[in-house]
């Protein structure tokens, strides 16, 4: 009798916490806001910009009747850390769906940054609508939207540019427009949807600092062995965090949005501050 009452508390003990997990991960963590600060090296930083910080969020997939105090969320703590560069990381629509753009590009104009706020196109984008139709929408809202292009900005006298790719997945990437006439010694921050595509990046110029999304992180995971069951193309080497190749660095954030199921489990939505330093 002891062994059966024991068995049956703890069947109902595992249902319980199953059921606690699915509540969590349905109800709480895809709303539950994370801040990451993180120190990246750079390389050519000079040391008159040691210490630039960038904001960095992606993978919105914007939701407005699920998703709205999240993204408040997030423009109102960029807007009290007032960093130098706020960047998008891409996929702003949720599958195939332009009506969450609108909206969601309302609440980003209230994004400030002492240089400018800069986006790139995600897979989920371009897939629905043209680039030049939403980089248009970006720019009627105050932000930059690069496609295969860079810009230089003056800082403290100092040379520094921040590049965007097209999308990888279906898009058409070019690196050499991208960086043209740019030269090796510029530090240059590099927006690029999906971060697998750094080893190409990589073979361009060697001394970039990489910023991505698209992973989100794996969305789910497995707690403290950190394992995905869901992999998505061109996220599948480099997942989340810092990661380096020569000269150059990635940074991978876990995003804020999720795509099919509103659900995350120990990848808690992610607005990254990142803090360069020279490398």
């Amino acid at each position: 009798m002891r062994r059966r009452r024991f068995l049956a508390w703890s069947a109902g003990a595992l249902a319980a916490s199953g059921a606690g997990a699915v509540a969590y991960g349905f109800g709480v963590e895809p709303s539950w806001l994370s801040v990451t600060r993180q120190d990246v090296l750079m390389s050519n930083l000079p040391p008159a910009l040691d210490g630039l910080r960038v904001a960095f969020l992606a993978d919105i997939h914007y939701r407005p009747d699920d998703d709205a105090a999240l993204l408040d969320a997030v423009v109102a703590t960029v807007r009290a850390e007032n960093p130098d560069i706020v960047a998008l990381g891409g996929d702003y629509i949720l599958g195939k769906d332009p009506a969450g753009l609108e909206p969601m590009l309302k609440k980003l104009s209230g994004l400030t940054a002492k240089h400018g706020v800069y986006a790139v196109i995600g897979n989920h984008d371009g897939w629905t609508l043209p680039g030049d139709t939403i980089a248009k929408a970006f720019a009627r809202h105050g932000i930059e939207c690069l496609i295969n292009q860079h810009t230089i900005l003056n800082l403290k006298g100092e040379a520094f540019a921040v590049a965007g790719t097209d999308f990888v997945w279906g898009g058409h990437p070019d690196l050499g427009r991208t960086f043209r006439g740019l030269r090796q010694r510029v530090p240059t921050l590099a927006l690029v949807h999906e971060p697998d595509y750094f080893d190409h990046v990589v073979q361009a110029r060697d001394s970039v600092l990489q910023l991505s999304g698209h992973s989100h992180g794996g969305q789910c995971r497995v707690p403290v062995i950190g394992y995905r069951p869901r992999a998505v193309r061109w996220g599948r080497k480099y997942v989340y965090g810092p990661f380096t190749q020569r000269k150059a660095g990635l940074w991978v954030t876990r995003g804020l949005g999720t795509t099919g199921i509103r659900v995350r489990f120990a990848c808690r939505p992610e607005l990254a501050l990142l803090t360069l330093r020279p490398r």
